[in-house]
């Protein structure tokens, strides 16, 4: 801290994703997630906090559209995503008087060495390449394409400036409108095939 002057921002952006619902994620695999999505957080936020408050700074939190809707065998890495922006509401709530901003922002599908591995493995079951597989996967997502990182990054790195400097505890989804669509009117629209179950 010496050698750079002061800390004004942190960004929290650890993930894991291990899938699986409550019957099939195991309690290792659980852990895991807990320790890298949550406890890890936790452990910079702690460190960081006394330069952050004589900073008068800010820490945004990188969730995940799954921390604001759930899906199937994504019950733990949900449950880690969510947590984390309780993580940052409470530290809103208790050292805003003091200056903190702490936000949090909600990507949808982005185009990333994360998300390249899962589209790699969604495209091989039914033979289409990555590029593809994006399209796919975000076909009723309004905007119709992942995000890359850099439309994520601008966001955070907005939270982090003084142009946001009286948003605090906000969950910011950047998703392309995801999750404003309607599960309910999904069948009605003309890509979406309906089958028996």
């Amino acid at each position: 801290m010496s050698e750079l002057g002061r800390l004004d921002s942190v960004v929290l952006n650890a993930g894991i994703m291990r899938p699986g619902g409550v019957t099939d994620l195991g309690v290792a695999e659980f852990d895991e997630m807990v320790g890298v999505n949550l406890t890890g957080p936790y452990a910079v936020v702690k460190a960081a906090l006394p330069a952050l408050l004589r900073a008068r700074g800010s820490i945004v939190s990188v969730a995940s559209v799954a921390a604001l809707r759930a899906a199937t065998d994504m019950g733990g890495y949900a449950a880690t995503k969510a947590a984390l922006t309780m993580l940052a509401a409470s530290l809103a709530i208790d050292h805003g008087p003091a200056g903190l901003r702490a936000n949090v922002v909600c990507p949808g599908w982005t185009a990333t060495e994360m998300a390249d591995e899962e589209m790699t493995t969604f495209g091989a079951g039914r033979g289409v390449g990555t590029e593809t597989a994006y399209r796919l996967v975000t076909s009723l997502v309004p905007c119709r394409r992942p995000a890359s990182a850099d439309e994520v990054a601008a966001v955070i790195a907005w939270l982090c400036s003084a142009d946001a400097s009286y948003v605090n505890g906000a969950v910011i989804p950047v998703d392309g409108g995801s999750t404003m669509v309607d599960a309910g009117t999904i069948p009605f629209d003309p890509r979406f095939t309906l089958t028996d179950p």
